[in-house]
């Protein structure tokens, strides 16, 4: 499709604070990304993606940042668990078969029960419908390792498909839809950002950006994409990444991380606005 598209990545709690903040500090600089055509969300993006696509006035989406985290479940992963998620993912060439190998890793975890995760993803979201704005979430098969991108069209619940995008495998539990278990969209891609492919003008927002294994990183992405379309890439700077810090499941952790992403907007305004208004 031709048009212009808006890709939010995965990064935890405090990736969904410093991109809506870093979209309310880009629409105070005077660069408005909710007129994209498409929405793209994977994880914390799925999240995003949901709120922002869905018309809510995005200082008031930053402004729940910066209350008290409410419904939020505080988390962490261990290094352990990144170590062995990294090592599934090297242990097969194979995407898909490595991906089904994290999945088996998901499901196999000890996580909060399902339906106290989904209470939480529900919390997060403006309502139950689908927005009308064009959007894409991002989830993978526990079991197959199937990649697949969940919209309006495909006959599952907005909850269950941000709660599958963000079901972090070994934090969260993987999501039931019908008869299926489903984690992070993240799995496959931190951004995924190839599925904004057709649209003439990109703007990526990415708490996180590496790769490994079969799992292809932000810039592998966009280089690609760079092929056919105008795209500017935002990632945290050092002050936004000391304020997100260490542990990015830390809901203590969203109101700095809001207002770095907003400070931050100040300079990555000129690279997004070139991109989208010009």
């Amino acid at each position: 499709m031709a048009g212009r598209a808006l890709v939010v990545g995965g990064g935890g709690v405090t990736g969904v604070a410093w991109e809506l903040g870093m979209l309310a500090g880009l629409a105070e600089a005077g660069v408005d990304l909710s007129t994209a055509d498409l929405v793209v969300g994977t994880s914390a993006g799925s999240v995003v993606g949901a709120q922002f696509a869905s018309g809510i006035l995005v200082e008031e989406l930053y402004a729940r940042q910066l209350a008290a985290a409410g419904a939020e479940i505080a988390a962490r992963m261990s290094t352990g668990a990144v170590l062995r998620w990294v090592w599934t993912a090297l242990s097969s060439r194979d995407p898909q078969r490595a991906r089904a190998r994290i999945g088996r890793m998901a499901l196999a975890a000890k996580t909060v029960p399902e339906a106290e995760r989904r209470a939480v993803i529900e919390s997060r979201l403006p309502g139950p419908d689908w927005p009308e704005r064009r959007l894409l979430i991002a989830a993978v098969d526990a079991e197959s390792g199937e990649f697949r991108a969940f919209d309006r069209e495909s006959g599952v619940s907005l909850v269950d498909a941000v709660g599958a995008s963000c079901a972090v495998p070994g934090v969260w539990p993987p999501v039931t839809i019908d008869g299926r278990r489903w984690i992070d969209g993240g799995a496959r891609s931190s951004a995924n950002a190839d599925l904004a492919a057709g649209c003439e003008r990109i703007v990526v927002l990415a708490p996180l950006t590496v790769g490994f294994g079969p799992m292809p990183s932000v810039a592998a992405q966009v280089r690609e994409l760079r092929k056919h379309a105008r795209v500017a890439v935002v990632s945290p700077d050092r002050a936004a990444k000391q304020a997100i810090g260490r542990n990015v499941l830390d809901p203590a952790r969203r109101a700095p991380s809001a207002r770095a992403g907003r400070a931050q907007a100040a300079a990555a305004a000129p690279a997004v606005a070139e991109v989208w208004s010009t």
